[in-house]
């Protein structure tokens, strides 16, 4: 049987060079455009929260105004304390007394009154800050949940209460009244692992009384 005759390369070749040929595709042109930096007031976002630096401010020749925690000799302060949980409330007090000597604060010029408890504290402070003879008070006491509600209701009274009497005497009452969950996290807040409540208290009723008496006044 005779053997199919070969087909020769150059008629392969010349099949194919009979296929159409596929039209060649373009590139397409590449257009750059000019790079333009954004300017910066346009790249930060101004929303309306953003807050001023209060020294940049100043610089920019805004009238800041801020207490002084130097130069405290002739400050007057009141401290209402509390006697309810006195184990509390008397080391409070004593960071309290530390901080203003500390701070150049005479002892001549600080009264200390003792009321029953926190409830009693805000009525007492409002009649303080009335008088006129002080430059701030600061308010002491301590309030431990217990198995009631007796707890809610003190704290309470005792945070709006205090705020209540600074707004109505129009002199600065500082919140110094410990609410805590149980009698280990208010020692821990009286000089204990987490520092004492009541020294930083007068620290800002320092601060306050300096800024309504040089500069609010």
């Amino acid at each position: 049987m005779a053997a199919p005759p070969a087909t020769s390369s150059a008629t392969a070749n010349s099949s194919c060079a009979r296929l159409p040929r596929a039209p060649l595709r373009r590139a397409h042109a590449t257009v750059s455009f000019p790079y333009r930096s954004r300017p910066t007031t346009m790249t930060a976002r101004a929303g309306p929260s953003r807050r001023l630096d209060v020294t940049a401010a100043a610089a920019a020749g805004h009238q800041k105004l801020m207490g002084s925690l130097t130069n405290n000799e002739e400050l007057r302060f009141g401290v209402v304390v509390a006697r309810f949980n006195e184990v509390v409330t008397n080391l409070l007090l004593q960071g309290a007394m530390e901080t203003f000597e500390r701070y150049s604060v005479k002892a001549e010029n600080i009264t200390v009154v003792s009321v029953p408890g926190s409830f009693e504290v805000p009525i007492t402070a409002q009649k303080l800050g009335k008088s006129g003879k002080f430059d701030a008070i600061l308010c002491i006491g301590a309030v431990i949940r217990g198995d009631t509600t007796h707890y809610d209701a003190v704290a309470n009274s005792a945070a709006s209460g205090v705020l209540n009497a600074g707004l109505s005497a129009g002199t600065p009452c500082i919140f110094g009244v410990l609410t805590c969950e149980d009698m280990d996290q208010a020692l821990n807040r009286a000089g204990g692992k987490a520092g004492n409540k009541g020294a930083e208290a007068a620290l800002t009723a320092i601060e306050m009384a300096s800024l309504f008496r040089h500069h609010l006044g």
